[in-house]
C-alpha cells in the first residue's frame, strides 16, 4: 500500500516499498520544505508529480545514473565545445535556469516544475545546495540544466535546450568539473535517449541506496566554485 506522508514527520518509507506499478512510487504527500527535499535525497527518492496532484515521491528501479569516468562525448559534440560558440558558467542564475526547465515543452502536456517546486528548490539555491549550469550564446540564455550536490554525489533534475546541443555542452561541462572534484555519481533519475547518448546506464535500486550510504556524508570540493 502506498504511504501517506504527514507534515510532522520528514521520515520515508523503506524504498523496498516503493511499488512495481507505477515504478517507484514510493510515497505521497507531505510538503516541499527544504529540510523534507534533503531528507529525501539522503533516502532516494525525488518528488514528481503535476498541478493538481499530491506531491508524489519515487525512487525508480532501476535507477539511471552516470559515472563520470564512463562520459561519452562524441567527435560533433567535442568539435562544438572546442569552437567555444557556448559560453558555461555554474550558479550565476538559478531562478532563470528553473524557469526555463519549467516552460512547456512540445512532447508533454503541462509541466511537473510546479511554481511552488521552483519556490522550493531556490531555496535550496540559497542555501547553497542545489546548483544551476547556464550555456549561453552571444550573451543569451540558450541551455542549461540544474540539480542537488550533497557529499559526492550530484543528483541532475531537469535540463532544457533551445540551441543545438546547448544542454549537452551543459552538461559536459557539469561531469568534466565534478570529476576533477571527486564527485562519483550523477543521478538522471529516469532513462532517456539524450542521456544514454552521454554515457548514463541503469543500475539496480540496491546498488544505487549503496552509493547513498557511501559518498552523502563526505565533503567535495565545490565544483562551481571557480
Amino acid at each position: 500500500m502506498l504511504t501517506w506522508l504527514t507534515r510532522d514527520s520528514l521520515n520515508f518509507p523503506p524504498l523496498n516499498k516503493a511499488l512495481n506499478e507505477p515504478n517507484g512510487l514510493l510515497a505521497a504527500g507531505g510538503d516541499l520544505t527544504p529540510e523534507r527535499l534533503i531528507q529525501a535525497y539522503r533516502h532516494g527518492c525525488f518528488p514528481w508529480y503535476q498541478d493538481g496532484q499530491p506531491i508524489l515521491w519515487w525512487s525508480p528501479d532501476p535507477r539511471t545514473v552516470l559515472l563520470p569516468d564512463e562520459l561519452h562525448v562524441s567527435r560533433s559534440l567535442a568539435k562544438l565545445m572546442r569552437q567555444g560558440r557556448y559560453q558555461v558558467s555554474f550558479d550565476t542564475d538559478f531562478a532563470s535556469v528553473i524557469a526555463a526547465c519549467a516552460a512547456p515543452r512540445d512532447y508533454a502536456d503541462g509541466t511537473w516544475i510546479t511554481d511552488s517546486m521552483q519556490a522550493a528548490y531556490r531555496e535550496l539555491h540559497h542555501r547553497g545546495i542545489a546548483h544551476s549550469v547556464e550555456v549561453r550564446q552571444a550573451g543569451e540564455l540558450v541551455g542549461g540544466l540544474y540539480g542537488l550536490a550533497m557529499g559526492r554525489l550530484f543528483f541532475g533534475e531537469s535540463m532544457f535546450s533551445r540551441a543545438d546541443n546547448a544542454s549537452k555542452v551543459g552538461f559536459v561541462t557539469l561531469v568534466e568539473r565534478l570529476r576533477e572534484a571527486g564527485f562519483v555519481l550523477i543521478d538522471c533519475q529516469m532513462p532517456t535517449d539524450h542521456l544514454h547518448s552521454l554515457g548514463a546506464r541503469a543500475i539496480s535500486r540496491k546498488a544505487f541506496a549503496d552509493y547513498l550510504s557511501c559518498h552523502l556524508d563526505h565533503s567535495c570540493d565545490a565544483a562551481w566554485a571557480r
